[in-house]
Order: C-alpha cells, then sequence, then structure tokens
C-alpha cells in the first residue's frame, strides 16, 4: 500500500511539474511576431505589415492593390493578420509569414482603384524578365468591365507603391496577391513553381484554378513580375467584391503552410559575365535596371558580417537579411559619398530645383529626371554636391555626386553612373575574394 501511494505522489509531482513548466517552454518557442512599416504612399499614408514566424523562407499576403473597390480584399487580409498573430503555432519553422492588409491606402480612402496619382498598380511593373511578352508592360492598360484607360502609369515602376512592394518581395520565396472578384485562383505566366502553388491554394479555398486569366489582358501585373525574378506568385480572385471570403481564404493559406517549405522556390543562383551573383543581389540588379543602369559583375559575391557584397561596374550591391522586413534588404553602398569623403559646402535653395535641406544642394536638369525615373532617393541618395562640369575627364563632363554614386552626362547627352566600382577594382585592393564566395 506504501509503495502505490508513493508512486501516486510521484505521478501527481510529475503532472504539477508539467502544469508549471512546459506552457512556459511553449511560450518560449512560439513563433515571434513582429509588426513593421514598409514606407509611405504617395499622400503619405503608411503601408505596414505584420511577420510571424523566423523561418528561412519567406511567404508574403499582400492585400488591397486596387483600394476602394476592392476593400474586402482588405478586411480579409487584416482577418488573416488577426488570426495568425493569434495562433504563430500554424506557421511552421521553416517559414515566415508576411502580411501587407494593404500596399494601395490612398485608393482605400478615395474609394478609387488606382493609387493618388491615377495609377493602377496592378499594371504599373516591369514584366519584362518573364517569358512572356504579351505581358509587358503599357501605358495604355485593360481593366475590369472593358475599360481602357491610360492609368499603366508614366513608366514601370514609376509610383512609390510599386517600389515598395518589389524591395519588400526581392528576398521572397512566394507571393499571394489577393484581388476581386471572380472566384479563381492563377499564376504567373508560365512559372512552374506558381502554377503549383496556384493549384494547392484552390483546393484549400475551393476556388477554381485557372492556368492564366483570361478575361482580359493585364499587363505590367505585380503576379508576373514575381514570377519573372523567380518568386512563386499567385493572384486568389475572390468571388464577391463585397465579402472578405475570410474562411475560405484561410483555407487556402493553411493549405500552403501545411505544404511547408519544400514547395516554395528558393532563389537561384545567375551568372552574369561569366561571374555568379548571389540569388537576392541578382534579383535587385535585374529589376533596378540591370547591365544598362550598373553594368556586369566584377567578382563573385562576398560574405560579410551581416550578409552579401557583390561589386559590379558602377556600384555595390549589398544584401543583408536581417533587413527582410523592410524595403532595404538590398541597398547600394555608399560609393558616391566615398569617393568625395563629405558633403560641398551647402547652397542656396535654387527655386527651379528639388533642393534637400538634408545635405544643402539641389537637384536640377539634366540628373533630376534620370535620378527620378530609375529610383530616386532609396536607389542613389541624397545629393552631396551641385552639377558641376569636372576637369578630371576629357573632354570635361557634367557631373553630380550623391551618397551612392555619381551621375555624369556624356557629350552626346546621354546619362550614366559614374563606372566606381571599376575604378574601386582598378586600385587593385578588390581582387582577393575574402571567404565564403558561393552564393545561397
Amino acid at each position: 500500500m506504501a509503495v502505490a501511494k508513493a508512486t501516486w505522489i510521484r505521478a501527481w509531482a510529475a503532472v504539477m511539474l508539467l502544469m508549471l513548466f512546459v506552457p512556459g517552454a511553449l511560450a518560449e518557442s512560439s513563433p515571434p511576431v513582429v509588426h513593421f512599416t514598409l514606407g509611405s504612399s504617395t499622400q503619405g499614408r503608411v503601408i505596414e505589415g505584420v511577420r510571424i514566424g523566423s523561418g528561412p523562407r519567406k511567404l508574403a499576403l499582400i492585400g488591397n492593390t486596387h483600394g476602394g473597390p476592392e476593400a474586402n480584399t482588405y478586411e480579409l487580409v487584416k482577418q488573416l493578420a488577426t488570426y495568425f498573430e493569434a495562433h504563430p503555432g500554424d506557421v511552421p519553422a521553416g517559414i515566415r509569414l508576411d502580411i501587407v492588409p494593404t500596399i494601395n491606402p490612398d485608393g482605400l480612402a478615395l474609394g478609387t482603384r488606382q493609387n493618388a496619382n491615377g495609377v493602377d498598380l496592378n499594371r504599373n511593373m516591369d514584366t519584362s524578365a518573364d517569358s512572356c511578352p504579351e505581358n509587358d508592360w503599357q501605358h495604355v492598360v485593360e481593366g475590369a468591365y472593358g475599360i481602357v484607360s491610360p492609368t499603366g502609369g508614366p513608366y514601370p515602376e514609376s509610383e512609390v507603391e510599386s517600389r515598395i512592394v518589389r524591395d519588400f518581395l526581392l528576398d521572397a520565396n512566394a507571393v499571394v496577391f489577393f484581388h476581386s472578384n471572380a472566384g479563381v485562383v492563377f499564376p504567373a505566366c508560365d512559372h512552374q513553381p506558381s502554377i503549383t502553388l496556384a493549384k494547392i491554394f484552390a483546393d484549400g479555398a475551393h476556388y477554381s484554378f485557372i492556368p492564366k486569366w483570361n478575361k482580359y489582358a493585364i499587363t505590367g501585373g505585380m503576379h508576373d513580375w514575381a514570377g519573372g525574378l523567380g518568386i512563386a506568385a499567385i493572384t486568389p480572385e475572390l468571388v464577391t467584391g463585397d465579402q472578405p471570403e475570410y474562411e475560405q481564404n484561410l483555407g487556402g493559406v493553411q493549405a500552403l503552410l501545411k505544404v511547408g517549405a519544400p514547395l516554395l522556390p528558393s532563389p537561384q543562383e545567375h551568372r552574369e559575365g561569366g561571374l555568379p551573383v548571389q540569388p537576392v543581389i541578382w534579383r535587385a540588379w535585374k529589376t533596378w535596371g540591370a547591365q544598362a543602369l550598373f553594368g556586369q559583375p566584377l567578382e563573385p559575391p562576398r560574405r560579410t558580417a551581416d550578409g552579401w557584397s557583390q561589386l559590379f561596374e558602377r556600384a555595390r550591391f549589398e544584401y543583408r537579411p536581417a533587413q527582410s522586413d523592410s524595403t532595404s534588404v538590398v541597398q547600394l553602398a555608399l560609393l558616391g559619398r566615398d569617393s568625395v569623403g563629405r558633403a560641398a559646402p551647402a547652397v542656396s535653395a535654387d527655386p527651379n530645383a528639388r533642393f534637400f535641406s538634408e545635405t544643402g544642394h539641389n537637384l536640377a536638369a539634366p540628373f533630376a529626371d534620370y535620378w527620378q525615373t530609375n529610383g530616386g532617393l532609396p536607389m542613389f541618395g541624397l545629393p552631396l554636391t551641385e552639377a558641376e562640369t569636372s576637369a578630371e575627364s576629357d573632354p570635361p563632363r557634367l557631373r553630380q555626386v550623391f551618397e551612392r554614386g555619381v551621375l555624369e552626362q556624356g557629350s552626346n547627352g546621354h546619362i550614366a553612373l559614374l563606372p566606381l566600382g571599376r575604378q574601386l577594382w582598378a586600385q587593385g585592393d578588390m581582387h582577393t575574394p575574402t571567404s565564403g564566395v558561393q552564393a545561397r
């Protein structure tokens, strides 16, 4: 009897210990939940999201590209965010789930399909990297209800919202763009990983899978931009135009999470000019302007303390994985600032130019349009000098130094980045790669 009692006491003590310590251990192992801000819209409204998990594969859920007319996708993705914040354990260890309820807060507030500039954000991307020329960006575009309008933007990725999406997804493995209303799911053009995920989502959400949107031409679409860079991209179209259809789409997302990381494709290494390019850096190089803007790589990628770095003829690209919850996961190094040491003395504001009080310098013709069209402040940084004729070139040429590069106007009027990367390479201290040159 005494032995039985002792056994019972030990069992009871074990249960008490589990009740005391296991809940804490489970809480400690729950995936992290992190809120982040990506930037601001044309009218200054915040674009923000939440990340659940910290796995190596990034799956993004993007809602409300088309503002007021598709406000149900905003409500849907907000509800998905609320669910996964409350149930972070639903996100597998190998995945981090990034959820952004709207990328068009201006259109949502104004009740318009387009952003505040009148541009359809899902017609504004550079889709030339995929194998489907019929979806390439156009200024005049087709849309819902048979409407044809000049709403593709003045040039690809002209809008701040488009650039936020582009730069945020550079390191993504897969992305879901929610739209309404057709009750179907379709993939990026001719991209097998996207096709696979679209079928899985359609089964989970009880929508119909279609291999391609067939009601009208989508040019400059976000899904095709992503697929062209190797990001699995799908577009679920909700059945209704006013209901979030939460349960159905939660089922679709859970179906993707259930198959897990193996079906979320990793960024692939590419070779340019005979050299390997780190996969995420390649995406940035390709979508930001490729050889025409930055030239070819001059060395293999290098491991750094916080990521990867790779030198090209006109820029050095830096990839920092810890910045994944931002639009700065890839940036150009401060080669312009390094070339001058510090900003030139400040000048007065020119009424015919854009003045930057941070450095006390103006931006005007002939460099202003090039600077803005090719990425603006995030790409080139602040001006550190005025536009000045340089005696270093023969014949002398007009130059302006920015934080991340130097713009030069040639004798034929052509503007390009000065080859600061090649100048560094020629100095001789860049010829020996550091350890870990294999891009992963």
